[in-house]
């Protein structure tokens, strides 16, 4: 249960960090934070192995930074996809 409750909070932070740095938090609350964390961890993650072949380690400083910067790149595809709302306005 503490992995849980660990995950989590990992998540909102690497969540809320990103959604700071791409300027889309005001638009999330805490669980979108927590759901950006969360997926930009595996995201990240996984870029991380196939570009160095190896894992980072979860709970440290560098999976902070490996969880962030895949936060980023979710939130890049997410307003990407939406786009920003002015082409549509006449």
């Amino acid at each position: 249960m503490l992995e849980v409750i660990l995950w989590i909070i990992f998540g909102a932070f690497a969540g809320w960090i990103a959604s700071i740095i791409m300027k889309t938090n005001a638009q999330q609350g805490a669980l979108g934070n927590i759901i950006v964390g969360i997926i930009g961890a595996f995201i990240g993650g996984f870029l991380y192995r196939t570009l160095t072949g190896t894992n980072v380690e979860t709970f440290s400083i560098g999976g902070m930074l490996v969880a962030i910067l895949g936060a980023v790149i979710l939130l890049a595809i997410v307003k990407a996809l939406r786009g920003n709302g002015r082409a549509h306005r006449v």
